[in-house]
């Protein structure tokens, strides 16, 4: 049987190859972004206590509304913003899930969707099976700043969609206030949707504030939020998270979401419902993961890696430039099968194939792998 593929540029993703190698190599594996460490016994408990309490069929469509009063509280409190829990939120099978049906909810053949590079993988080719046309804008580094003359000389009639994350996978930047600002202007009075891609919202560091898209209220109109359980509580393979958006782009999201997955685990999802009622099981992750950022920094200060300190996500980026010339492909892999250790370059997440000679290590590991993984960066 003879097809065409909707995606055929689509190969295995940078993950599942440095991972495989990673295992195949005994190597220590600091590619992949989830932790090597248990998430709270108290978080475990009350999802044993939802199963054995009979939350084991399915939840509603939009997720418990428990759940989606906790997570209109968290907006209240931290962001003195609301949602409403009936209309505006709606719980997801984790957060790529709640990217892709957003994406496909609204972008039609030929619409335009503008994305900052290095991007999250998964952005990309949801786009394009959707029919929709890529229009990358590249970042540099160090800064991974945004040229915002450069986005108002990409927008054109066709601009349907923007995407943003921040904080930043897979550079560790984050937007700043005026960053925001500057795309409230651009998109104001037009149709644009801005997706805003906040799973790392709670791991930001320095002092400084997350800037999410509900504080800026013609931006709020127009955005849906999107946020990750399992990132924030270090349960990433529950694969739980959720958006929120305005009523009337909500309504349209659930129009695909109920076909798409219909419906997310429920004992999770009460789980999590009574473990906000603690905001302090949210608040403290930054100086959690800040510890762990400063740990790893300080341990490779004497490496040959130049180092920009991650400013929010758990990923740290280190350049090479003073070790190889190689391209960052070819030194990751070399990485892991001299040294041991894996390691995700940045090139793939570019439109372009740019080498800034930067590779992504994770940071959200026991300190026991930190020190390990220093020992071995220290002598290379």
């Amino acid at each position: 049987m003879e097809h065409s593929s909707k995606l055929p540029n689509v190969g295995t993703t940078i993950f599942t190859v440095m991972s495989a190698l990673a295992h195949e190599q005994n190597a220590l594996n600091l590619s992949q972004g989830f932790p090597n460490f248990e998430p709270d016994q108290q978080l475990l408990d009350l999802a044993k206590n939802a199963m054995n309490s009979g939350r084991n069929q399915y939840a509603p469509m939009p997720g418990i509304l428990e759940l989606r009063q906790a997570i209109s509280d968290k907006f209240s409190t931290l962001y003195n913003s609301s949602y409403h829990p009936e209309n505006e939120i709606t719980v997801t099978a984790g957060a790529t899930q709640a990217i892709y049906t957003i994406i496909s909810a609204f972008i039609r053949q030929d619409d335009e969707v503008i994305l900052f590079c290095p991007a999250y993988d998964c952005y990309a080719p949801t786009i394009e099976v959707n029919g929709g046309k890529v229009v990358p804008i590249q970042l540099n580094a160090p800064s991974y700043k945004v040229d915002w003359e450069e986005v108002r000389q990409h927008i054109s009639s066709k601009t349907k969609m923007i995407i943003i994350n921040s904080p930043h996978n897979p550079s560790g930047t984050i937007f700043s206030k005026e960053d925001m600002i500057q795309l409230e202007e651009l998109t104001k009075n037009t149709n644009i949707i801005v997706l805003s891609d906040e799973v790392y919202e709670h791991i930001i560091f320095d002092g400084e504030k997350h800037q999410s898209a509900c504080l800026f209220s013609d931006l709020k109109s127009r955005s849906f939020i999107v946020a990750s359980f399992g990132k924030t509580f270090h349960v990433t393979g529950w694969k739980i998270g959720y958006c929120c958006a305005p009523k009337e782009l909500m309504e349209e999201f659930r129009k695909v979401h109920q076909f798409n997955v219909f419906s997310v685990s429920h004992p999770m999802q009460k789980a999590i419902a009574d473990y906000l009622k603690q905001p302090s099981h949210y608040l403290g992750l930054s100086d959690f993961y800040q510890e762990k950022r400063n740990l790893f920094l300080g341990l490779i200060k004497e490496s040959r890696f130049k180092i920009n300190p991650s400013q929010g996500t758990y990923f740290q980026g280190l350049n090479y430039s003073d070790i190889t010339d190689e391209n960052d492909v070819a030194f990751a892999k070399r990485l892991v099968k001299e040294h041991k250790i894996a390691s995700i370059p940045l090139s793939v997440f570019n439109s372009n194939g740019q080498d800034d000679k930067v590779l992504r290590f994770c940071f959200a590991k026991n300190n026991e792998t930190l020190k390990r993984a220093a020992e071995i960066l220290n002598h290379i």
